[in-house]
């Protein structure tokens, strides 16, 4: 299989860019390393199947090409992070609509099968949790730029939708919940990241809000498994799926938790949204998947625990230079 991944040599993309690799697929990167890093690839080069370019998907003689060559698309490049979000919601709108729309167009004119990356964002304010693909959502006031990385990604949505709906582009949407592991920096404002990093320079472990908001985590590599899986399934298509974990822990405790594993003497500082984001910043208080769809067509069930999801973070950023 000849894939393609836009954002290839971000976090996600880089570890399914490996997956792939590793399964003998051929896999071609594109990527223009705005939040991604060379770093994320540089041990792909030079093994066979792999190529990638540094460029933007706007490049559309160059997009053309690629998704021409390419029997499989994983949309992976967006603008992401709440700190980036907040701080560039234009940015953040026009990569991510603008950038689904030239992929879409393009894989569109040989119906090539394509993933496209949404997010539990989407679900918004909600309180029917766990969030099931078909629930309703509830965001926010347009003037609440914290809600503008969830609206993008809705447009993502309809507009793949669209696409099977009215030209028959195979197309499967994926709403990936908060997924760590190596390679993920915590630049632009990754809670998991950031507290190891945190706790390892005994910096204060800084929790946004009162620290009673939850998240579930999932290891990379069970989204990555979860994807390639779908890639072969063809009852996937013109389908939405949640791929996450259902262990549920509040970010107070999640700090505690690190302080624990890192052995560190860092104190725990709870810093108000307004400080932390904006003035009327608004959050989601819970963030838990329902995976029943998933698990029903593909036998889906996370491997990794929340424990190891730390250990394996903590160590890449102890090994890290």
């Amino acid at each position: 299989m000849r894939t393609l991944i836009t954002g290839g040599a971000g976090f996600v993309g880089s570890h399914l860019a490996e997956r792939l690799l590793a399964l003998g697929h051929e896999v071609s990167v594109l990527d223009n390393l705005s939040t991604g890093s060379i770093d994320n690839i540089a041990h792909l080069k030079g093994q066979a199947g792999f190529s990638y370019v540094v460029d933007t998907v706007t490049n559309e003689p160059l997009l053309a090409e690629m998704i021409d060559r390419s029997d499989v698309v994983f949309h992976l490049a967006a603008a992401v992070g709440v700190k980036l979000i907040v701080e560039q919601p234009v940015h953040t709108i026009e990569t991510n609509v603008h950038g689904t729309e030239v992929v879409l167009k393009h894989a569109n004119k040989k119906k090539k099968l394509v993933f496209i990356a949404s997010t539990s964002e989407v679900y918004g304010k909600s309180t029917e949790v766990p969030f099931r693909e078909s629930a309703d959502v509830v965001l926010g006031p347009s003037s609440k730029n914290r809600w503008a990385y969830a609206c993008s990604k809705m447009i993502d949505e309809f507009l793949a939708l669209a696409y099977w709906k009215e030209k028959k582009l195979p197309v499967v949407v994926v709403r990936l919940f908060n997924t760590v592991g190596p390679r993920q920096t915590g630049q632009y404002g990754m809670v998991l990241p950031t507290f190891v990093r945190q706790a390892l320079a005994g910096s204060p472990i800084t929790v946004f809000g009162d620290g009673t908001q939850s998240r579930s985590f999932t290891d990379v590599s069970d989204v990555v498994r979860a994807l390639v899986t779908l890639a072969s399934e063809p009852r996937a298509v013109g389908e939405v799926f949640n791929i996450g974990n259902t262990g549920e822990i509040s970010m107070r405790d999640l700090a505690d938790r690190v302080k624990a594993a890192t052995g560190s003497r860092s104190p725990i500082q709870l810093i108000p949204y307004d400080q932390a984001y904006e003035e009327g910043f608004e959050d989601m208080p819970r963030r838990l998947p329902d995976l029943s769809k998933l698990r029903n067509l593909i036998g889906y069930e996370p491997e990794v625990g929340l424990d190891e999801i730390i250990e394996r973070v903590i160590e890449y950023f102890r090994t890290r230079p």
